[in-house]
Parts: C-alpha cells; structure tokens; sequence
C-alpha cells in the first residue's frame, strides 16, 4: 500500500490560551482532492497552513510524502518547495512583472538557471489562458488573473501537492469561475489537492473527499463527498445545520 501523500496524527494548536485545533487526524491520498469547509473561526486554514508549517503545532504528527514535518530537524525550505500553496490574497510581488513573479522563486530555491525557470513559468502561464500578459504588473491584472498567476507561479515549483486557502473568497463573483475552471483542471489531471473553500458548487463537482470543522478547530466530518452532500440526515446535527444553511440558497 503506497504511503500517504498528507497525514495528520493527532493535532492540535492554541494561541494562548484558546485552542483553534483540536486532535485533528485525516489521510490524504496521492491524486486525491479533499475540500476543507465549516463556519468562520473553525480552524480551516489553520489546519492547511499545519501541512507546510507555516503555522507550527503543539501537538502531534504531520507527515508530507513520508517526511515528518513537525520534527525540527526536517528541512522545512526544502519541504515547502515541494508543497504549492495558494492564498487568499494573492501575494504576487508587485514591483516584478508576471514574468519575474513566476521564475523568480525556480531560481532562487530550486537553483534552476533563469531561461530554464522562464520557460518552464511561461507554460504554466499558457496553462491558466493568461501568456497574453506575461509582461504585465500584478497591478494591472483583475484578481481573477492574479490568482491564476498565482497558481501557475505555484505550479512551476513542480509540487506534489497543492493547498490552496479559500482561493476565491477575496474575488469578485464574476471571477470566481475563471480560477475554479483551473483547479477543476488540476484534480482532473490527478495533482493531490487540499483546498479550504466556501464554494460547495467546486466540492461537490471535484472533490473526493469533504471534511468539515466547526469552532474549536475539531474535525467533525471526514467522509466521501457523496457523503456528505447525498445523505444529510446522516450527519452530526451541526453538519445539517451548515449545510442547510448553505444549499438552501
């Protein structure tokens, strides 16, 4: 049996004195999508952030592709560069060009030789339909294009996996589908993803697997998306009343 691609054993992480994860354990398998979904204030992209340690934990395990990420002397660079994260703001540098956005990081942390790293961004750039603007300025992009390059930029460091943090929650809705429409794309293309969103239109077309957190950061419900959505009676009381909430609209 092939190792897990993500594992969670266990975790748990306070500010202070308020716990915002509470023993959260899942599996994710390689080529597998999972959506993270529940109420503001659960933990979501608390749990997301977990995997590439830029939160760190209190207690537990997680395991990237068999490398322990809670144990210090892992190299956590070298981990991260293997993991593509998306934001929900964009974080394109603003003074770089698409162009210098997308190569700049090949080269400075996978040690790739500047027309090497274009060329490998600009395919990526193709693959989000946005080559036309490779020599523009973050700035000059809708936020629709900017999350895209943002993915691309992502999908040039060659991850194996993808976590992308409410990747649509800061866009206006007409562009909420252009950048859906890529990672739809993606898990068709079996890259292993975890994506914390609100869109249950995305969760329930491609994800494989749903877990839903309520507040104080517990795992309440990890189960195939037909699951979740198909059997609502099925669920903890507080999972029908989100997704009550949420379908009837």
């Amino acid at each position: 049996m092939e190792r897990p691609m993500i594992e969670l054993k266990n975790v748990s992480k306070w500010y202070g004195p308020v716990q915002v994860l509470n023993d959260c354990s899942t599996t994710i398998r390689k080529g597998e999508v999972v959506v993270v979904c529940g109420p503001s204030g659960s933990g979501k992209s608390t749990l997301i952030k977990t995997i590439n340690a830029l939160e760190p934990i209190q207690q537990g395990e997680i395991w990237v592709n068999g490398e322990p990420v809670h144990d210090p002397k892992t190299n956590l660079p070298k981990l991260r560069s293997h993991v593509g994260m998306v934001f929900q703001h964009f974080e394109l540098f603003p003074h770089l060009t698409v162009t210098e956005n997308l190569t700049l990081a090949q080269v400075k942390v996978l040690g790739r030789n500047p027309e090497d790293a274009k060329k490998h961004g600009l395919k990526y750039l193709e693959r989000v339909g946005l080559m036309a603007h490779k020599d523009k300025y973050p700035g000059q992009l809708s936020g629709g294009q900017q999350q895209r390059v943002a993915i691309a930029r992502a999908l040039s460091m060659d991850p194996i996996v993808m976590l992308f943090d409410e990747p649509t929650s800061a866009l206006d809705p007409e562009m909420v589908g252009e950048v859906l429409d890529v990672m739809i794309g993606l898990a068709q293309e079996g890259m292993t993803m975890m994506c914390v969103t609100h869109e249950m239109g995305f969760a329930r077309k491609v994800s494989d697997r749903v877990i839903f957190m309520d507040v104080g950061g517990k795992i309440l419900e990890d189960c195939p998306k037909e699951e979740f959505f198909g059997n609502p009676d099925a669920r903890q009381p507080r999972t029908k009343d989100f997704l009550n909430k949420i379908l009837s609209h």
